[in-house]
């Protein structure tokens, strides 16, 4: 019950030294421990919550101050980082939460969050799984997966589908969502180990390294001779050019995101949409938030392919909250081998 135990504990958090602008580095960071009282304030709907899993997400870089189109600021000075994660209700003032409920949503890089707004929040009813997934394919990342192919894109069977950023968290849920429905599917990636695994893991009919392409026009129309229907676009600027040239007719193009331009003072500009009119190409941009209203039939039916082994889900773990600032670096370099995320207690 809210307001009974009145113990403080140490609370160590991960907290952004300013305010930044583009891709964080470690130096941006630092550790530090606190204390937090293991109660909500009397009176309050406040929900504390033990924090168990953080979510590594390619759109955790810093904006300048005239850029106002994020939602989350998730760099304060001397605030903890804020992102996505997975935790556990240990006391709530909240008629809609209680003590041991799992949960996931926006919360702080630290052991222990008090959260006065729980409106971003899912609960966990699916504990069968690993609660990581909640940070990925059973999160945020598999909502927009599913909502950007299923909705935005509206598949039909035997379709030809690209996905940039294939073995992104998003990515790679999508190839295989795209495979279910017997559609032929090629991703591209940044090294030749996440090639491989999406074609021997993942189950992509191709995948390519972008970086070994000069010209990319050229790589699509070498894996798809017959056009595209549907691109996942993840990447933007040289890709969706490229793309543009090679999608059919009616093709659909959700956008996700552009991970390409997320750092440029000045975006790059983008020249063959006329391809669009000639094309009759639907081309859309959306947000996950758009269709949390879907999400418990998004669960009914993800869960059970999980389940059933017809999805898999690579995972990059990182243990222990000290080593979240490095494992969020590696992202943004690349480096990391599956979906990003940190481990708070080392497991």
């Amino acid at each position: 019950m809210a307001g009974v135990d009145v113990r403080e504990v140490s609370n160590k958090q991960v907290l952004a030294r300013d305010y930044i602008t583009g891709i964080p580095k470690e130096s941006d960071m630092y550790v530090s421990n606190g204390t937090i009282k293991i109660k909500v304030p009397e009176g309050s709907k406040a929900v504390l919550l033990n924090n168990l899993y953080l979510s590594c997400d390619v759109y955790m870089r810093g904006h300048a101050k005239n850029q106002q189109a994020e939602q989350i600021t998730f760099y304060s000075p001397n605030s903890p980082v804020i992102g996505f994660g997975v935790s556990k209700v240990l006391d709530s003032g909240h008629p809609d939460f209680k003590e041991g409920d799992l949960v996931w949503g926006v919360t702080g890089w630290e052991e222990y969050s008090l959260v006065t707004n729980m409106e971003s929040f899912f609960k966990i009813s699916h504990t069968d799984v690993p609660l990581s997934y909640y940070t990925g394919i059973l999160g945020m990342p598999g909502m927009t997966a599913y909502a950007g192919f299923y909705k935005v894109c509206s598949p039909k069977q035997g379709e030809y589908v690209y996905i940039s950023s294939a073995f992104g968290a998003v990515g790679q849920i999508v190839g295989q969502f795209a495979k279910l429905m017997g559609c032929y599917v090629v991703g591209s990636a940044g090294s030749q180990e996440k090639v491989e695994i999406l074609k021997n893991k993942l189950g992509f009919d191709e995948a390519f390294n972008y970086k070994e392409e000069p010209d990319l026009d050229a790589a699509l129309k070498r894996y798809f001779p017959q056009g595209i229907d549907i691109y996942f676009e993840n990447v933007g600027g040289k890709m969706l050019d490229a793309v543009l040239l090679n999608m059919r007719l009616h093709g659909r193009i959700a956008v996700c995101g552009m991970v390409s331009q997320y750092s440029l003072d000045q975006h790059q500009g983008v020249h063959n949409l006329m391809h669009l009119v000639y094309k009759r190409i639907r081309m859309e941009g959306f947000f996950f938030s758009d269709y949390t209203h879907l999400y418990e039939e998004f669960l009914d039916t993800v869960v059970p392919y999980i389940k059933q082994g017809k999805l898999t889900y690579a995972q990059d773990i990182a243990q222990g909250l000290e080593n979240g600032p490095a494992a969020l670096v590696r992202l943004f370099s690349g480096l990391n081998a599956g979906k990003s995320l940190v481990a708070v207690t080392p497991q």
